[in-house]
């Protein structure tokens, strides 16, 4: 299949970043106990969920290049939960990004917001070229059938942050630029993320946006604001990196 096709580069045997990536969600467990009562959302146990990833891959990620990472805070049920893939819905995979699943055609508010995001800032064949959407915690929670971010309880936080911390030593290895990255979050995650970046310095800088629920649920009136304004941090991420569109 096209995502296990091996690049040559000085005699070496490279592989492509949707090679390096499928190999990583292939393998990914939480690695530790969670508090009484939290339950770890992990799709890449769903052979129909690892299938889909393959031919996103194939299709969004068949090279050996860097992206820029994109990280938001933790996948939600609607979403990643289902998909495995940060911020895309059954919904945005399918009609969107053109991959076929048997994983329903749910929507979610944030996979929603960011799609149109994509959009604007020239589609998603553009956008995955350069880009990587992923999330601090690559795992997701919940409690009593709700999502649950990872700093909502102090308990969980605590087990959290060194899963954080190698998840993003491994997911700089596929490769991402270390000069930028763009969290999707403000207040606590922007604490977190700075702090993290500040003692482990996994990229040079750090860029901020409010996080796409918050968007979506108390600042609807001013989508179109927000949409221009994700579209100009996506552009001021390449510029930082020196990255010609």
């Amino acid at each position: 299949m096209p995502y296990l096709h091996l690049f040559i580069h000085s005699g070496l045997h490279v592989k492509t970043f949707g090679q390096a990536y499928l190999e990583w969600v292939r393998n990914l467990r939480f690695p530790a106990s969670v508090p009484c009562g939290i339950t770890v959302l992990e799709p890449y146990r769903n052979s129909a969920v690892l299938s889909a990833i393959s031919r996103f891959c194939a299709k969004y990620y068949d090279d050996p290049h860097p992206r820029i990472g994109i990280f938001g805070i933790n996948p939600g049920r609607f979403g990643a939960g289902i998909t495995g893939l940060s911020f895309t819905d059954p919904y945005a995979l399918r009609f969107y990004c053109g991959i076929e699943h048997t994983l329903g055609n749910g929507r979610e508010l944030s996979a929603t917001f960011v799609y149109q995001t994509i959009d604007a800032f020239g589609g998603v064949k553009k956008f995955f070229r350069l880009f990587y959407l992923s999330a601090l915690s690559p795992l997701g929670f919940a409690r009593d059938g709700k999502n649950l971010n990872f700093y909502d309880e102090p308990a969980l936080e605590r087990v959290v942050l060194p899963f954080i911390v190698q998840s993003l030593r491994e997911q700089c290895d596929f490769p991402l630029y270390r000069h930028i990255a763009i969290v999707f979050g403000s207040g606590t995650v922007r604490r977190i993320a700075e702090r993290l970046n500040s003692e482990h310095r996994f990229f040079e800088d750090l860029l901020f946006v409010e996080h796409p629920r918050f968007i979506m649920q108390y600042r609807r009136r001013r989508l179109s604001e927000y949409i221009t304004r994700y579209v100009q941090t996506y552009h001021e991420a390449l510029k930082r990196c020196g990255i010609e569109e």
